[in-house]
């Protein structure tokens, strides 16, 4: 079994396909796990060389469903993105809808959605 095929047994499947594992600490009461946005660019935007990776917003914590009796807390940040033609900032929303009825968390779900 790969790693990514433990990860997407334990945590939601959108952290695994939208975002790259940094770190992880463990204390006796909790997890932390710490992720950053892929960079991966829409199809729309990949073919435009104007559109560039501009680092990280900050981390936002999300408290998921405990692991082996622990607490555990994602850290995600996503990725922005620089329109060099316009001075645009952005950062892409992930479409949750087929997630719809799963147990995702509002929390979590506004996250993917929000914008800058």
């Amino acid at each position: 079994m790969e790693l990514i095929d433990l990860l997407r047994e334990l945590l939601p499947t959108e952290i695994v396909d939208n975002f790259d594992l940094i770190r992880y600490e463990k204390t006796d009461e909790r997890f932390d796990i710490w992720f950053d946005e892929k960079k991966i660019q829409e199809e729309s935007d990949a073919k435009n060389a104007n559109i560039i990776a501009y680092g990280f917003g900050d981390y936002k914590v999300i408290q998921d469903f405990p692991l082996r009796g622990r607490l555990t807390h994602l850290h995600l940040r996503k990725r922005k993105w620089l329109d060099k033609s316009t001075g645009e900032i952005f950062r892409y929303s992930i479409d949750t809808s087929e997630y719809e009825g799963t147990r995702l968390n509002a929390e979590f779900v506004t996250f993917l959605k929000e914008d800058c």
